[in-house]
């Protein structure tokens, strides 16, 4: 038990460690952050039904990938300035979102979720191949892989925040579902877009 715990804290504390500071940066078509959901309630265990914190434990591995893709892009130099843009809004806001569900972690216990966390291939997620990828790609192919690999993995958090909205209980996880379904897939049209132009 004090090994799982160790662990489970490690992986927390790395999931905060991997995001920094990203500079706000915008432009007109890439659409606004994510909206942070209200954790005002100091929520016990009891708050959150089995769909909630499965959504939990899926979705914080999940945001910490995106943050880690969007700084292997942002390391890159002579990235388009739109892709480069969107990649820091998308750090910024899911590093948002990290930090509010690893509270909502710590009200649920901490649970252990059965088969471990998912891995690439499952919800949208690259695998450590894909990863490399992006990571030793020149400017040109590392926009377009992570345009094209952003685009799955939001597609798969779509998925999941879609089983939350409908068998959630915890309002502030409901309504963080219903954000990332409606802003991931304006980011999913903008990125969509960006591959037909760059």
């Amino acid at each position: 038990m004090t090994m799982l715990k160790t662990s489970l804290i490690s992986a927390a504390a790395a999931i905060v460690v991997l995001a920094g500071c990203a500079n706000d940066s915008g432009t007109s078509r890439i659409p606004r952050e994510h909206g942070s959901a209200n954790t005002s309630a100091g929520p016990s265990a009891s708050a959150f039904n089995d769909t909630d914190i499965l959504f939990v434990q899926v979705m914080l591995p999940h945001h910490d990938q995106a943050v880690s893709m969007s700084d292997l892009l942002l390391a890159k130099r002579g990235v388009h300035p739109e892709v480069a843009a969107l990649a820091r809004q998308i750090k910024d806001a899911q590093q948002a979102e990290i930090d509010t569900m690893n509270g909502w972690f710590e009200a649920m216990g901490r649970p252990q979720r059965e088969g471990g966390t998912h891995h690439g291939g499952l919800d949208g997620m690259l695998d450590e191949n894909q990863m490399q990828q992006l990571d030793q790609a020149n400017s040109d192919d590392g926009q377009r892989l992570f345009l094209e690999g952003m685009i799955k993995h939001h597609a798969g958090a779509i998925e999941m925040a879609n089983k939350e909205i409908t068998a959630g209980q915890h309002p502030g996880a409901v309504d963080l579902a219903k954000n990332i379904a409606t802003t991931q897939q304006q980011e999913i049209d903008v990125m969509t877009d960006l591959l037909t132009r760059i």
